[in-house]
């Protein structure tokens, strides 16, 4: 496993809960650090462990703490960097959701070894989409709860009303129901494609 990942589940916990919480649930795993380095690579089983010992920990389930790390890594000042990367996909929700299939491709152009699962958008009409994410084959490590969270602050992001919902995982693939109320519900956070900037 990639060390972003595991980089980004201790920033959410440390940034979220405050370090005491992350160091005393890191210890527990005794693994002989307390710090992931973001471009190391991490048995599977270390990433699984670590998500177990996150949501005992918090008291969250695991689909849940999945989401709210999606969230976080389009939400949070700290971790600008996703924003950035999707928000180049468009100018508005729509565009943004027709990108998605060019993510894992987009993902390796800014760092070659991280190999996230192939994404597939389906346009049913009528605002209506279904997003089918690859399985990793490995249960604790599908991505389907994080794009959830990732979704949902993208659409606050872009100002659009959205209703999704996580449909789980068949036939080699997570689903993800979405559907497009409005498209400019709200005002979104001001992005400026032409500099790749961020007025706040």
């Amino acid at each position: 496993m990639h060390g972003l990942v595991n980089r980004s589940i201790e920033r959410f916990v440390r940034d979220t809960y405050g370090r005491e919480v992350w160091i005393e649930t890191i210890r527990e795993l005794d693994l002989g650090f307390t710090e992931f380095e973001a471009m190391m690579l991490y048995e599977p089983e270390v990433t699984e462990r670590l998500l177990a010992a996150v949501a005992a920990s918090l008291g969250r389930g695991h689909d849940d703490l999945l989401e709210d790390i999606g969230t976080y890594l389009i939400s949070n000042p700290q971790s600008g960097a996703l924003r950035r990367l999707l928000r180049f996909s468009g100018v508005d929700f729509v565009d943004f959701l027709h990108s998605l299939e060019d993510l894992p491709e987009r993902a390796r152009l800014a760092v070659a070894d991280l190999d996230l699962p192939p994404l597939d958008l389906e346009d049913l009409g009528a605002g209506r989409y279904c997003l089918r994410i690859g399985l990793t084959g490995r249960p604790q490590l599908c991505l389907g709860p994080v794009m959830m969270g990732i979704l949902r602050a993208m659409a606050d992001d872009y100002g659009a009303l959205v209703l999704m919902a996580y449909q789980g995982a068949r036939d080699g693939h997570e689903w993800i129901e979405i559907h497009l109320l409005e498209e400019a519900f709200a005002d979104g956070r001001a992005f400026d494609l032409s500099i790749g900037g961020v007025r706040e």
